[in-house]
């Protein structure tokens, strides 16, 4: 059950974030970016999201089988947040032409470190919940 959660909690939470702020708060960052598609292909992305989440609930699961505590999610899901969002935000500009490197760094950057986060303090809540170990 707690894996489940944490899955659905992972996609949850990074499609509100990133959602946000591809559609929403830096539309223009976005539209300025010569090989973005016009249409994102959705069901990519959710793949993604199942994948990348099972991953971050399973190390979790693996690391502190008796009981996770909130700090131990959040290192989970930071260490996965920086090990991704640091590609993202810095080795994507150098590959593919973006419009202004630092905007391309700050703005996805951002938008990582909040994904992660706030997925690492419910991946930690949802083990808590659901473990049977000592909490």
């Amino acid at each position: 059950m707690k894996h489940l959660l944490s899955i659905l909690a992972f996609i949850l939470i990074t499609f509100g974030v990133q959602g946000l702020n591809h559609f929403v708060v830096n539309v223009a960052h976005y539209e300025n970016i010569d090989f973005a598609r016009a249409e994102p292909i959705m069901a990519l992305g959710f793949l993604t999201m199942i994948v990348q989440g099972s991953i971050l609930t399973l190390a979790l699961g693996y690391l502190a089988p008796k009981g996770a505590r909130i700090k131990d999610a959040m290192m989970v899901s930071l260490s996965f947040g920086l090990f991704l969002g640091f590609y993202i935000a810095v080795t994507e500009p150098a590959k593919y032409a973006a419009p202004s490197i630092p905007a391309w760094i700050i703005t996805e950057g951002l938008a990582s470190t909040i994904q992660f986060l706030l997925f690492g303090l419910v991946l930690g809540f949802v083990h808590q919940r659901f473990s049977k170990g000592p909490k």
